[in-house]
């Protein structure tokens, strides 16, 4: 059976997940209004600004249904503004659209946006071959539950990828670079749903 795969198209980086996943022969679809997640095997959450997309997503109508289908199951991968929406505590103490992820996250943890960087990764869950990862004002996690796996971590400690069950969330940008191996991870938890 064919997967089908929403992105959350309200700002950000949507477009670059969806090309990656194109190229990967995944059938996609943009996600604006609530009756576009009807359907879908999995959605992503793509970076961008955090604050805009909270309030896009409160406009169209759209946080309680993402919740009640992370509740449900559903896989969700969040990069970037992606973790912050599904973190269940955020340093600025506002609102949280989903808050299906028990992590506490830190928003433009490391800097502005002149503080953006790269570095290569070891992230075992997709293979022997270092990660080459992109931060551009990312977040990172400060603390997460017992249920939930950190998936990696910076050579200081901070915590940059876990998974809880169903969902994904990473602090950098995948669908920047041509690695698709963290796309390919995120399919295989779609696949064996």
């Amino acid at each position: 059976m064919t997967k089908k795969i929403g992105v959350l198209a309200l700002q950000g980086a949507f477009a670059e997940h969806i090309s990656i996943l194109k190229k990967l022969g995944v059938e996609t679809s943009e996600v604006r209004l609530p009756d576009e997640l009807d359907g879908i095997d999995g959605l992503i959450i793509p970076g961008g600004e955090s604050t805009t997309i909270t309030k896009l997503m409160a406009s169209y109508e759209l946080a309680d249904k993402i919740k009640s289908l992370g509740q449900s199951g559903l896989p969700i991968m969040g990069t970037c503004a992606g973790m912050i929406l599904l973190a269940n505590k955020v340093d600025t103490n506002g609102k949280l659209p989903t808050g299906l992820m028990d992590i506490e996250v830190k928003r433009n943890a490391f800097g502005r946006q002149v503080d953006s960087f790269e570095i290569d990764l070891d992230i075992p869950a997709i293979g022997k071959k270092p990660y080459h990862a992109i931060f551009i004002r990312a977040p990172r996690i400060e603390s997460a539950g017992s249920n939930v796996e950190v998936l990696v971590k910076l050579p200081d400690g901070t915590i940059v990828a876990a998974r809880d069950g169903n969902i994904l969330t990473l602090a950098f940008h995948p669908e920047l670079t041509r690695d698709s191996r963290l796309h390919k991870y995120f399919l295989d938890i779609v696949n064996r749903r």
